[in-house]
């Protein structure tokens, strides 16, 4: 009974015994009540964070690409033109030079000192004025004593040919008489020769270049003393190939440009054709000859030469700056209707047309293949432009020809 009674009757807990079971808790493993709440509440407020962050991206996707479908740029303005056909000219192409049809260094034909100089540097002359005086004294007094002689001569001729008529006098004295003065005489021409080629005179007329002797200098024979150079006239020498020869004839127009006046053409006819062809190049000599009225051109000059061939006909002709020219090819934006927009009217776009290009002139370019005679064509605004953007045609004309046209 006594045992039963210990069994059923609650233990004593006494305060040491508290304190050990509080110490054998703290050693068990686990997690307080109060970590796993902070867990849980950053959990959330990292969930909510992502998820607003990824809400708004959302939003503003679908809010920018409303606006861009909603607010469509307007259509581009540009320049257009109607692509027509007409006769395109042709022209064989070269590079030629200018030489003057008369051209000389003048030089004296004997030596001797310079005594006077009767041109300035740069100046005019015409054919036949003096240049310079070389030291004639000498030869002036050859010229005198056989002068004399001539004289003496003619007196002693006519007196021995009465006296041989009367027969005071052989006929052999006269002839030796008459051979006297002729000497005489010929000494006098080739004294005067002599004097004439002492006074340097101007072959033709032309410009002077720049002055080379003094007074009292002495010259050589074949010393340069100016250069003469006729402008009036120039040869335009250039070279084409000899497949062209069929095309080229004499009288035909040649077209000039120099570098030095850009724009302005000047005109030349076909007067030569070198009738042996080069056999390392194949090509052959062409020479022209020009006016130069006003001495712009100067012999020496490099000059583009275009010869005028036969136009070919029926030819599509764009204005130059409707082309765009790029390394992958040459193209236009051909401008066509792609439906009607609500107001009625039609919608214009421009489509971007590869072409095959030609000659170019006076800012024309003939269009081989790729466009039709009444296609409508981009003529200025490309810049602007992608493959079938909307355009807008202002009436603004197409843009002018450049004021220095080519020759290509």
């Amino acid at each position: 009974m006594d045992g039963d009674i210990n069994t059923l009757a609650p233990a004593r807990v006494t305060p040491t015994d508290s304190v050990a079971r509080d110490v054998v808790d703290r050693g068990r493993p686990g997690i307080r009540p109060k970590t796993v709440r902070w867990f849980v509440i950053v959990g959330l407020l990292l969930g909510l964070i992502l998820g607003g962050l990824y809400g708004f991206n959302r939003y503003r996707e679908q809010a920018t690409a409303q606006f861009f479908a909603n607010n469509r740029p307007p259509p581009a303005q540009i320049a257009a033109v109607t692509a027509g056909s007409e006769a395109v000219p042709r022209f064989a192409s070269a590079i030629g030079s200018l030489a003057a049809v008369h051209q000389v260094t003048i030089t004296p034909e004997i030596g001797g000192r310079v005594t006077q100089i009767f041109f300035t540097a740069g100046g005019a002359v015409k054919a036949g004025d003096p240049l310079i005086q070389i030291n004639d004294a000498p030869e002036r007094g050859d010229l005198a004593n056989y002068e004399a002689q001539v004289r003496m001569a003619k007196v002693t001729v006519e007196r021995n040919t009465e006296l041989a008529r009367k027969q005071f006098a052989s006929r052999e004295t006269v002839d030796q008489n008459q051979s006297q003065l002729d000497q005489a005489r010929a000494g006098i021409l080739k004294t005067e020769a002599i004097i004439a080629q002492k006074l340097v005179k101007a072959p033709f007329a032309g410009r002077l270049g720049v002055r080379q002797v003094e007074v009292g200098q002495y010259l050589n024979p074949g010393a340069a003393v100016v250069t003469l150079t006729d402008l009036q006239h120039l040869y335009v020498n250039f070279t084409l190939p000899s497949t062209q020869r069929a095309e080229i004839k004499l009288g035909q127009q040649v077209n000039v440009t120099a570098d030095a006046f850009p724009g302005r053409v000047f005109t030349a006819a076909v007067t030569t054709i070198e009738p042996q062809i080069r056999a390392d190049t194949r090509t052959m000599m062409v020479q022209a000859t020009m006016t130069n009225a006003d001495e712009a051109l100067l012999a020496g000059m490099y000059v583009n030469a275009a010869v005028v061939l036969p136009p070919e006909p029926d030819r599509v002709v764009l204005p130059e700056t409707a082309v765009d020219y790029t390394l992958y090819g040459d193209s236009v934006y051909v401008v066509r209707q792609d439906g009607t927009a609500p107001d009625g009217k039609p919608v214009l776009k421009a489509f971007r047309s590869p072409v095959k290009t030609g000659p170019r002139w006076d800012g024309k370019v003939a269009i081989l293949d790729g466009i039709k005679p009444g296609d409508q064509v981009v003529a200025a605004g490309q810049v602007k432009l992608q493959n079938g953007a909307a355009v807008t045609v202002t009436g603004n004309p197409p843009p002018q020809p450049p004021a220095n046209p080519t020759l290509n």
